[in-house]
C-alpha cells in the first residue's frame, strides 16, 4: 500500500451547519527501510463561514504546506495526496493547464468557483519541485487513515476561530428555501429579484449573487439561484431590483439594473 522514499498525505475538508463552519485534518505517512510505517497528524483550528469545496481545497493546501516544515524521519524524492473529494481530484489539471488562460471562466463562460484556493494549490505544487499526485480514496470506506482524517476535520470544525477563507456580505435569514442550481433560467427576461448574499470574484472582475425571485407572475417565483453581474454593477446585498438577464445557457448574468424595488430591512 504504501511504499520507501514516498511521502503519503492524507487530507480531508468538513463543514458543518447551523453556524456553517468547517475544518481539515491531515496525516502524513511514510514507510522506513525496515517497513515500518510512521504517522505524522497535523491539525488546526476550524474556520468560520465555509463551504465543504473549500475545505477539501484547504485540506490539500495544508497538507503541501505544512509537509515543508516537519522534520520526517524518512527522505522523499515524490508526494501523493490522497483525498475522498471527487472535485480535487477531477480539476486539478483545469487549475493547472485550461483555467488560467480562459481568465478561470469554464466553457460556458460562467465564473470558476474558490479561484485563490486552487491558485495556492498549483503553487504548491510548483514550490515544492517534487512529483506531486493527487489521487483519490473512497470516503468513509476500511481505510482507516481516510477515517482518521475525517474525524480530524470534523473536531477541527468544532473549533471555528480561524476568520473564513473568502470574503462575503454576512449571512442574514431572508428566505426559507435554499438554492437549486439552474432554478432560474435566463432567457433574456425582465425579472424582480432580492439579494440574500453578495460574493466578489476579483479575478474575473465578476460579483457572485445568491437571489430570490419576487416576481409574483413569474414561474420562477419563489427559487432561489445563483446569478452573477459584472463588479461595475451597482447591486448590493439585502437589497430588491427589477433586472434584466442575459441568454447564455449556464452563465446566468444580470445585464441591466432596471430600478430598485425597495431597501428590505
Amino acid at each position: 500500500m504504501f511504499r520507501e522514499n514516498k511521502l503519503y498525505i492524507y487530507c480531508d475538508g468538513s463543514c458543518l451547519s447551523s453556524p456553517r463552519r468547517g475544518g481539515v485534518g491531515v496525516r502524513y505517512i511514510q514507510v522506513d527501510r525496515e517497513g515500518i510505517e510512521h504517522r505524522y497528524d497535523h491539525q488546526d483550528f476550524g474556520y468560520k463561514g465555509c463551504t465543504n469545496q473549500e475545505m477539501e481545497l484547504h485540506a490539500c493546501i495544508e497538507g503541501l504546506r505544512h509537509s515543508q516544515k516537519y522534520k520526517f524521519d524518512v527522505e522523499y524524492d515524490s508526494i501523493e495526496i490522497r483525498t475522498d473529494s471527487r472535485y480535487v481530484v477531477e480539476f486539478k489539471n483545469h487549475a493547472i493547464f485550461k483555467w488560467p488562460k480562459q481568465g478561470w471562466l469554464n466553457k460556458d463562460r460562467r465564473p470558476i468557483e474558490n479561484v485563490q484556493q486552487w491558485k495556492d494549490l498549483v503553487r504548491w505544487i510548483k514550490k515544492i519541485k517534487l512529483k506531486v499526485d493527487i489521487e483519490w480514496v473512497q470516503g468513509h470506506s476500511t481505510d482507516m487513515d481516510n477515517r482518521a482524517v475525517d474525524r480530524m476535520a470534523k473536531e477541527a470544525a468544532q473549533y471555528a476561530f480561524n476568520p473564513p477563507l473568502k470574503i462575503s456580505t454576512p449571512r442574514r435569514k431572508l428566505t426559507n428555501e435554499s438554492v437549486q442550481i439552474g432554478s432560474i433560467k435566463n432567457v433574456g427576461q425582465r425579472i424582480s429579484i432580492k439579494i440574500i448574499t453578495s460574493y466578489p470574484l476579483n479575478e474575473q472582475k465578476l460579483a457572485k449573487y445568491r437571489c430570490e425571485v419576487i416576481s409574483k407572475r413569474s414561474k420562477y417565483y419563489g427559487n432561489v439561484d445563483f446569478i452573477y453581474a459584472d463588479e461595475t454593477i451597482d447591486i448590493r446585498a439585502y437589497h430588491s431590483y427589477v433586472v434584466t438577464l442575459n441568454k447564455e445557457v449556464g452563465n446566468p448574468r444580470i445585464v441591466r439594473v432596471i430600478k430598485e424595488i425597495e431597501k428590505n430591512k
